[in-house]
């Protein structure tokens, strides 16, 4: 029998459509706020910050269409890894952000859920279906 998941893909894809077009406009209208969780071994972070904003509207627009929509999805489960040594550096380094918690109870659930993107950017779009079973092909 074939599980196909359509309902879940699609609802896991409009939510990280909406979360990456939302964290992309907050990286192009707010960069402060993340270029001081940037490692400081990144060079010119203002601009770092721009590109990051400008992939992940690109990234939540692939995610609507068709013919982008599983590269897009790729590219973001890519790009959900390549942040992550900012999502500790705000964790560990203790930097304030803006109203955000200086928290564990911030921070743990954040640095759990990294892994978590990765997976769903990878699942709605079908490139993975772990820990699901595998679509049997038809006979």
């Amino acid at each position: 029998m074939r599980l196909h998941f359509q309902k879940t893909r699609s609802a896991l894809r409009w939510s990280l459509t909406v979360l990456y077009g939302l964290a992309g406009v907050l990286h192009i209208t707010s960069p402060n706020s993340f270029v001081a969780i940037l490692p400081s071994e990144i060079p010119f972070p203002e601009i770092v910050i721009l590109i990051t904003g400008i992939c992940e509207i690109a990234g939540a627009i692939g995610l609507i269409t068709n013919q982008y929509r599983k590269a897009a999805g790729i590219a973001l489960a890519l790009y959900a890894i390549a942040v992550f040594p900012a999502n500790i550096k705000h964790a560990f380094q203790h930097v304030q952000v803006g109203n955000i918690p200086d928290s564990w109870w911030y921070h743990a659930p954040r640095l759990a859920l990294q892994p978590v993107l990765v997976w769903a950017a990878l699942f709605c779009v079908e490139f993975i279906a772990w820990p699901f079973k595998q679509d049997e092909p038809e006979a």
